[in-house]
């Protein structure tokens, strides 16, 4: 989703909050007064003026891409609906499981967006208000993002396992494409789902609507509204892009297919237990090798649970700290109190990191420290932080640096891949009821040379 409003939602863009820029620069709420319900998502609703709300909002988006033609209102709605059960089924997973933003949590993320768009709290407050934007609305939106992100690192994020052989094989293949591993490709994406445990019907079935797809695509149906019409992937309102990555950052069942591709060029239908995936090499470009600053960092992580609030957290760290400026040793804390495990054996030491290796709060809160500096409790999506840094140098892409290199790459890969295997599960095992009448109902619409 692009966002081309102003700054605060260019800021929300950039962080994640990509459902919810739309949502800013759409219309305010419909009319409740005849509403009805058009999905049962576990103990939720959706609502028909809900729906109505975020079609208008992504019809408002989309419109503003001149290289766009939208699909009609009904197509799109399907996707739309979609994306709101999904939503909903995060929220009330997240529910059972705990997961819960206190004020305090809000309270600084609205600081922190203030703060990128050189603002007070109270300008971004009365800049939403001339927005026609509610500040409650508009704080638990915020809240609902900060919620799936949680949620997601807990169930997803935390479960992810790299090898030394998978970084072995990651720079093996490196060193056969160097050249492609400098290049950075833009790639459209299509995903004709399968359900979980589908039988061979069914993938036969997805197969065959996949392979018609492509003939249709490279016969010169257009690619994004292809993508907003028949995808089933999280990014199809975008029009399919997963935007500009390396080699290594793209999904492991691309990456011996795309440096073969042409530009403009789409490939044959990729099975993966999500589905079918449709790619197109929309363009590519080089990338030399950079000088980049290294940094040496450890810290002290505090887990939040249903005991321990965000609050607890904060003034645990900020009790540490003193101690470490009355004297105390931060390795020997390190070692008694953080709740990462990995490094709280090596007093908390994360050793040396590059730039993207580390999440964005902790790298943004990292990067604003000299050497020796301790930081104010700093908060993730793994919980809250205490930083020092111990050192910094420019290096150039070898050795330790390149292993380093691999592992974040492997982890963003894997993060993506088994994000939407997550999503697609939970989907699947969740219980929802679509009271849509045929006439209106979303899935009703699709064309049959997209099914």
């Amino acid at each position: 989703m692009q966002c081309k409003r102003g700054s605060i939602i260019l800021y929300l863009c950039g962080l994640g909050f990509a459902l919810w820029a739309g949502w800013l620069s759409g219309p305010a709420w419909a009319d409740t007064s005849l509403d009805r319900i058009v999905a049962v998502v576990e103990d939720d609703v959706v609502l028909e003026s809900e729906l109505d709300r975020k079609l208008a909002e992504i019809k408002h988006n989309l419109a503003s891409r001149s290289d766009t033609r939208l699909p009609p209102d009904s197509i799109l709605a399907r996707q739309v609906l979609e994306r709101l059960i999904v939503e909903k089924i995060q929220l009330h997973l997240a529910e059972k499981m705990g997961i819960r933003v206190d004020d305090e949590t809000l309270r600084q993320a609205v600081q922190q967006i203030a703060q990128r768009n050189k603002m007070t709290p109270d300008e971004l407050r009365s800049s939403l208000r001339q927005e026609g934007v509610e500040y409650a609305d508009f704080i638990e939106q915020i809240r609902g993002e900060i919620t799936v992100q949680r949620l997601r690192a807990s169930q997803v994020n935390s479960q992810i396992k790299i090898s030394d052989r998978e970084v072995e094989q990651w720079l093996a293949a490196r060193g056969e494409s160097s050249a492609g591993q400098d290049s950075e490709y833009l790639l459209g994406h299509i995903l004709i789902a399968t359900p979980q445990a589908a039988s061979p019907t069914e993938v036969q079935k997805a197969r065959e609507r996949a392979e018609k797809l492509v003939q249709d695509l490279r016969g010169g149906l257009d690619f994004k509204q292809a993508s907003m019409t028949a995808s089933d992937s999280s990014e199809a309102l975008n029009g399919g892009e997963l935007g500009w990555r390396k080699l290594g950052q793209l999904p492991s069942l691309f990456t011996e297919q795309v440096p073969k591709m042409h530009e403009g060029e789409i490939a044959d239908p990729i099975r993966s237990p999500s589905g079918f995936h449709i790619i197109k090499l929309l363009s590519v470009k080089g990338a030399g090798g950079e000088h980049i600053t290294k940094t040496h960092v450890r810290h002290i992580l505090i887990r939040t649970n249903e005991v321990l609030t965000d609050e607890d957290a904060s003034n645990k760290l900020l009790a540490l700290r003193a101690r470490i400026e009355a004297g105390d040793d931060f390795a020997t804390l390190a070692r008694g109190h953080s709740d990462d495990k990995g490094s709280a054996v090596k007093g908390g030491d994360l050793g040396w990191v590059q730039p993207g290796a580390l999440v964005a709060e902790f790298e943004e809160a990292m990067n604003h420290l000299a050497v020796n500096q301790i930081s104010e409790p700093v908060q993730s999506q793994f919980g809250w932080h205490l930083i020092q840094v111990l050192g910094r140098e420019e290096s150039q892409d070898t050795g330790e640096l390149l292993k380093k290199q691999a592992r974040d790459e492997i982890f963003k890969r894997k993060v993506e891949e088994e994000t939407e295997l997550w999503m697609r599960r939970i989907r699947d095992e969740a219980y929802v009821e679509i009271r849509l009448d045929d006439q209106t109902s979303p899935s009703a619409y699709v064309p049959e040379t997209l099914r």
